[in-house]
């Protein structure tokens, strides 16, 4: 068997100024250049080693870009979100026609929420941000898809922040990156807890793709710490995107597809 990555990606629309903001004041986004940072991104993944489908466009919704909140991919599974900001949730359809083909398809129902950007898999456990956009009926709906599989979710409560992986990622299977401005380490028992510097915030979202990670050039110090551990990293510039409230797992979906090698 040869594992291979997928990922699932959307353009950018023409409507991406309009996007919903939490936590963030709103200031003008250069749709060019965010164009462009999103198409230096696919070119990324695809030198990383994953082929790029990109789901059909959906220029009525702002925010359609970041794919990463309209689904969930484990090994034997797609979960369909029901995204807490109800101006997202007519994204999810394309998404789910697409990922139809790679895995079987479950769906969390009202009055459950969750964002796919609340979810943080590390192996067999997943931690669960109780956000704005994620309730704790739909990290109970979530559960009980789990819980039969051997996957233990654990609910986060989260307040300073608008997705549990815009405060930590999984830099590897044994390593968490986090900023601890927005989320204690004790959450994380039993895995090695890496703190981003104060002016790196944006460091705390990694994105991984096979054995290499891509982080934020805006957190330089981090990428050192890492490479220095022997992690594959690779910088990206996606600050135009960040304006939208965006971190780098938000634009895609990636995971293993498996097939039978001749």
């Amino acid at each position: 068997m040869i594992a291979m990555y997928v990922a699932l990606t959307r353009a950018v629309p023409p409507t991406l100024a309009d996007c919903e903001l939490t936590h963030l004041t709103r200031t003008p986004i250069d749709l060019q250049r965010a164009i462009a940072q999103h198409l230096e991104y696919e070119a990324l993944l695809r030198e990383l080693g994953a082929r790029v489908e990109r789901v059909p466009p959906a220029p009525e919704y702002p925010d359609s870009v970041f794919i990463e909140d309209t689904a969930l991919v484990f090994d034997e599974l797609a979960v369909i979100t029901r995204p807490g900001a109800e101006s997202r949730r007519g994204e999810v359809a394309g998404v789910a026609a697409a990922l139809g083909g790679y895995r079987p398809l479950h769906a969390i129902e009202a009055p459950g929420t969750l964002d796919g950007g609340d979810v943080l898999a590390v192996g067999r456990r997943v931690f669960v941000g109780l956000s704005r956009r994620t309730n704790p009926d739909g990290v109970r709906q979530l559960t009980t898809l789990l819980q039969p599989l051997d996957y233990a979710v654990t609910g986060v409560p989260l307040e300073r922040c608008l997705h549990l992986k815009s405060a930590a990622t999984a830099a590897t299977d044994d390593l968490i990156v986090y900023n601890p401005e927005w989320i204690e380490a004790a959450v994380f028992d039993g895995l090695e807890c890496l703190a981003v510097e104060g002016d790196e915030a944006a460091g705390a979202n990694v994105l991984r793709v096979g054995e290499a990670i891509v982080c934020a050039a805006s957190a330089p110090a981090l990428a050192r710490r890492l490479e220095s551990r022997d992690v594959r990293v690779r910088r990206l510039d996606a600050s135009e995107l960040a304006k939208a409230e965006a971190a780098l797992t938000c634009c895609s979906l990636v995971f293993r597809e498996t097939m039978e090698t001749p």
